[in-house]
């Protein structure tokens, strides 16, 4: 297979722990690319199972009850990347191969086929695959802490930094397919001032009954830390449109939104990274995730 022949120049992989954070975190800059031409793939490492529902008219499908919400997000997912224009999702593994974990501390964690009982090279070996096949050139995921500590996010950047080493390695399970090299690697992140004049602006308008605090907002970290901004103000109906599809989770009302627990927070539609691996491109701050990617990388 060769790029010029059979993919889009510029390829982008995203991974992430349930469906709906990719849609938060990243919903304007997937649908800029997408609409830009770019491919854009998505890989989820769980359906989500341990969420809170919104609705109540849905609330039996909650794992003390039926269980079945892992299912229903896989068609709230289908559902937000239709509203973003990204045709390549998949979970890590197949749907239902890792479950949710739940928050930190909770039994879930100690359930044998959760994802933070997952073997990270056994599940980086799923990621591989998919590096192995697509070839992004870029990679963004969450930082060491998850963004906020939960164990699925914390262990979607491990099982995804490891993929990023493993699919470069030839020794490692040839079979998945050639070597590739992911040139640029980035952490999800919200400069502290933004969210900080977001939630003042939440408190102000929203109509929520409570506010969330900084701390609820994963990956802030001081703006100096910030590498690369994507304004994906064009983009920001998709990405209302694609939150909104994760009606069991979200609640989104105008320019702001709040989670199960009822929290406003300001629907930002320019995102931030921080560029972990590889050469950051001439500008400061990037503009662009593939910034600085010669002709001989994006051709390959």
């Amino acid at each position: 297979m060769t790029a010029a022949a059979d993919q889009p120049t510029r390829r982008l992989l995203l991974v992430h722990a349930h469906p709906d954070d990719e849609s938060i975190g990243n919903g304007a800059t997937m649908a800029r690319y997408a609409a830009e031409g770019a491919s854009v793939t998505l890989v989820t490492c769980t359906l989500g199972e341990g969420g809170e529902v919104i609705p109540p008219e849905l609330a039996h499908l909650t794992a003390d009850r039926e269980d079945a919400l892992g299912e229903y997000r896989i068609g709230e997912l289908a559902s937000a990347m239709r509203e973003v224009g990204v045709a390549d999702f998949r979970f890590l593994g197949g749907a239902g191969r890792y479950r949710d974990s739940g928050m930190m501390g909770v039994p879930d964690n100690d359930v044998r086929h959760c994802f933070w009982q997952a073997d990270p090279d056994e599940a980086a070996g799923h990621l591989v695959a998919v590096v192995r096949e697509v070839r992004p050139q870029v990679l963004a995921t969450y930082d060491e802490q998850g963004g906020y500590g939960h164990p699925d996010h914390i262990q979607a950047h491990r099982v995804a930094l490891r993929a990023y080493e493993l699919a470069a390695d030839a020794g490692f399970r040839p079979e998945l397919g050639a070597p590739w090299r992911i040139a640029k690697v980035y952490y999800n992140r919200m400069p502290r001032s933004v969210i900080e004049q977001g939630l003042a602006e939440t408190a102000a308008k929203a109509p929520f009954p409570g506010v969330a605090q900084v701390g609820d907002v994963p990956g802030v970290v001081d703006d100096e830390v910030v590498t690369t901004v994507i304004d994906g103000a064009a983009y920001a109906g998709a990405k209302a449109a694609a939150m909104r599809a994760h009606a069991t989770q979200i609640t989104v009302d105008g320019d702001f939104f709040a989670l199960s627990n009822d929290l406003g927070q300001p629907l930002v539609a320019t995102e931030y990274y921080q560029l972990v691996h590889g050469a950051p491109g001439p500008e400061r701050p990037e503009t662009d995730l593939f910034a600085g990617l010669g002709a001989e990388v994006v051709a390959r």
